[in-house]
């Protein structure tokens, strides 16, 4: 697969190039795994929207535009799933905390298990002895994408084959993934594992994957997992109630602002900069959030060349910060004698809980945090309380939004 440029520009000329494909090609070749550098009937724009290069209204009015509604409508229901995903884990936030804390416990327990140890490392160096595994590990390791079919083949045979931990194979793919968003990732793996639709586990078959790799991989049934039963043990007090979503503090046109660009939405020319009294603006490197272990280099990097192209099309004097100790947000805002931080709506996510930890000091420096939220998401996320149809019920009225 060519290395994917890490522009709004580059993603729009993708999104061009697929519009064609929006509809029946799509619709009827999705599901088809054609391996690294053949993938056909897919996108491959999910990098861009997971940073909001590319918004999902303007991605749903290239497929209108180029396909119609009708023809276009599992491509448009996919994107949407991206948005449902946001918004239950939004007002879920404790499923996110969970899965933070069961990840350290989990690192911990490999630290103390050697035998764990040598088959998570075989599972995430493609060194099964598993044809078909160890081509996925080895193609999300070098190009940080995998065909959605097979990180749900891939989830399961983690899970239900390899009885790995689940949260471990989560963090590799967020880890690796160029498109790896913590409501998204999560959210599938707990679907696999049946924790997101109780009792419900996906398992992995070995004719569904010859069958949709077309012959290019071809498992033996009894090398999988014969009976799979879901991990709600593990949780057996149910899911959590629906919290209401967060209210974010809205930005103050009249005091003086410190802009924070991060690659949580990188599609600045949507927001009202030019309104605000701005004394300095800054990038946010934050990829190295995602995991307590190393993120892949490639992700990093794609994240780099984001910002800078944000940076750059944001018409502003930018420099760039990583995303360190948190107490060093309040001592950049001070220096340039700001009274609020704005920023694009930041998610449950990695990135927000080094926020909050970043909130007492700005708080004692009289610096409020700010963030713009997009009425897309504020139109979808509340009914993101249960399964995907509740959502989906509501897409002919988010699609009457859309200018096409």
């Amino acid at each position: 697969m060519a290395q994917m440029i890490a522009t709004r520009a580059a993603g729009q000329a993708k999104l061009e190039q697929f519009s064609a494909r929006m509809g029946r090609d799509y619709a009827e070749g999705r599901n088809f795994d054609r391996g690294s550098g053949s993938h056909r009937d897919v996108s491959m724009l999910s990098a861009y929207i997971r940073r909001r290069l590319l918004t999902e209204q303007e991605v749903i009015a290239a497929a209108i535009k180029a396909q119609g509604a009708e023809a276009s409508v599992k491509f448009i229901d996919e994107v949407i799933w991206r948005s449902y995903f946001k918004g239950w884990l939004e007002q879920r936030p404790g499923i996110w905390d969970s899965y933070a804390e069961g990840l350290r416990q989990d690192l911990a327990a490999l630290d103390g298990d050697a035998g764990l140890r040598h088959e998570v490392q075989a599972a995430e160096t493609a060194q099964t002895g598993l044809a078909y595994f160890d081509s996925w590990a080895a193609e999300l390791i070098e190009t940080g994408y995998l065909h959605n079919h097979a990180r749900m083949w891939f989830a399961s045979i983690w899970i239900f084959t390899l009885k790995l931990p689940w949260r471990l194979g989560a963090d590799f793919f967020l880890r690796n993934l160029l498109d790896g968003d913590p409501a998204s990732n999560t959210l599938s793996w707990r679907w696999v594992a049946g924790l997101h639709t109780r009792g419900k586990p996906y398992a992995a078959q070995a004719g569904n994957i010859a069958r949709f790799t077309e012959e290019r991989l071809t498992p033996r049934a009894e090398e999988l997992a014969q009976t799979v039963s879901g991990l709600e043990h593990l949780e057996p007090g149910g899911l959590p109630e629906c919290k209401k979503l967060r209210i974010p503090k809205v930005p103050q046109k009249h005091l003086p602002t410190a802009f924070l660009l991060t690659e949580e939405d990188c599609c600045i020319e949507d927001f009202a900069v030019q309104e605000l009294m701005c004394t300095t603006a800054a990038t946010l490197a934050a990829s190295s959030l995602r995991s307590p272990r190393d993120v892949a280099q490639n992700v990093m990097q794609f994240e780099v060349g984001a910002l800078a192209d944000l940076a750059q099309r944001s018409g502003l004097a930018v420099s760039a910060m990583q995303a360190g100790t948190p107490s060093d947000l309040a001592k950049w805002a001070l220096q340039s004698g700001a009274e609020q931080i704005v920023t694009p709506y930041v998610p449950v996510g990695p990135l927000r809980d080094w926020l909050e930890r970043a909130e007492p000091e700005l708080e004692a420096a009289g610096v409020s945090l700010t963030e713009w939220r997009r009425e897309w998401d504020a139109m979808i996320w509340p009914y993101a309380t249960a399964g995907f149809f509740k959502v989906k019920k509501q897409i002919p009225k988010f699609l009457r939004t859309i200018p096409v």
